[in-house]
């Protein structure tokens, strides 16, 4: 049995844990399996289904730099104590170079550090996670991505261009591919038939600019009298949005829904997705609402990598609202058949099924070297 120590905040229902997940469902259990290092003491949405599946969890010091030697210390007694354990892998963004050192600091021979995200987000930790990111690199023996913007961002765009691995946020595509029935029936319980429905998928926090996805859907309110929009996730914005919703004059067309166990099926009852980021990787919800079939509009500081259907746009953040809401209206009232996304999907290399079995091979071949 080979153990992968999967270093993280927590496992709550966030795009990095999202991927973890998907591959860890699939993988073959029998012969690898995933713990998980957490740094939060509040409980994560997924941590039963980790337990469930053979998983454990593994509470850390907390990455506040008064407990970095702490953490050096924990990383040894932890690696020495479970012998099973022979890859770190760590998606910490800046902070995951606490892991990465404490193993590297306890002789611990794979350590991969893996880049979710190409801007760090500012605030008063910003100055630390700028450090700690400078060091990643020398603490690390290997260096993942979501994409290449990503690994370029965290690596710099000689050691990706050598030895970066790109590893796709890859989703299961029976569970995310168009579902007709599963549309109709939400579409009229929720009263959304006939209607124009804007949906997005994420959690509410400055980085998903929740804030200007109500001003554009508020633009296109005006153009498209009979639209609705769907919010599904939570977060520490979440009420600030519902105030500002109403100052907009559209609370009435708003729909949170907050934490969904199973976000698929909100996919198959929009019509166009909408994601306004003001930095990404290369979120995982993005691949699912494509594989959905959903023609998407995206900001431009996503990554290209993120356009894999012609249904699919980046526009710039600085176009005014009215450009967005037209381009929604465009995409989201075309006709055409939404079941060819889960195809579009695959051929760019996003099945779950077949990205698990790479991912394995690539987990043994590092402990082999």
């Amino acid at each position: 049995m080979i153990r992968i120590l999967q270093s993280v905040s927590n496992m709550d229902r966030g795009g990095i844990e999202t991927m973890l997940m998907n591959y860890y469902r699939h993988l073959d259990r029998d012969q690898f399996q995933f713990d998980f290092l957490v740094n939060k003491e509040k409980p994560g949405f997924f941590d039963d289904e980790v337990r469930s599946l053979g998983g454990r969890i593994f509470m850390g010091p907390g990455l506040s730099p008064l407990k970095y030697p702490e953490y050096l210390r924990y990383m040894k007694t932890l690696l020495d104590r479970e012998k099973e354990i022979k890859v770190l892998h760590a998606h910490n963004e800046a902070m995951e170079f606490y892991a990465l050192s404490g193993a590297k600091k306890a002789g611990f021979p794979v350590r991969i550090a893996h880049a979710h995200n190409t801007h760090l987000p500012h605030g008063l930790k910003l100055p630390v996670k700028l450090v700690c990111k400078a060091m990643i690199p020398g603490a690390a023996t290997d260096y993942f991505a979501c994409g290449r913007d990503a690994g370029i961002y965290y690596f710099g765009e000689k050691r990706w261009n050598e030895s970066g691995v790109l590893i796709h946020n890859a989703i299961d595509l029976e569970r995310f591919g168009y579902r007709r029935e599963v549309r109709t029936r939400l579409r009229r319980e929720y009263q959304l038939e006939n209607k124009l429905v804007v949906g997005s998928v994420a959690r509410f926090m400055v980085q998903k600019n929740h804030t200007r996805m109500l001003e554009q859907f508020a633009c296109l309110k005006k153009i498209y009298q009979n639209s609705h929009l769907l919010l599904a996730g939570e977060g520490e914005l979440q009420a600030a949005m519902e105030e500002k919703a109403k100052r907009l004059g559209i609370y009435d067309s708003v729909s949170f829904l907050g934490v969904q166990k199973d976000t698929s099926i909100w996919y198959q009852a929009m019509d166009v997705f909408l994601m306004p980021s003001l930095f990404e990787g290369l979120p995982v919800v993005g691949i699912e609402a494509q594989a959905s079939g959903l023609p998407c509009v995206f900001s431009d500081t996503i990554t290209d990598e993120i356009i894999l259907s012609d249904r699919a746009v980046r526009l710039s953040l600085e176009q005014p609202d009215e450009v967005w809401a037209k381009e929604l209206i465009r995409l989201g009232t075309a006709d055409r058949d939404r079941a060819e996304g889960r195809s579009i999907v695959r051929s760019a290399g996003y099945d779950i099924v077949e990205e698990t079995k790479r991912l394995q091979e690539i987990y043994v071949s590092l402990i082999e070297k």
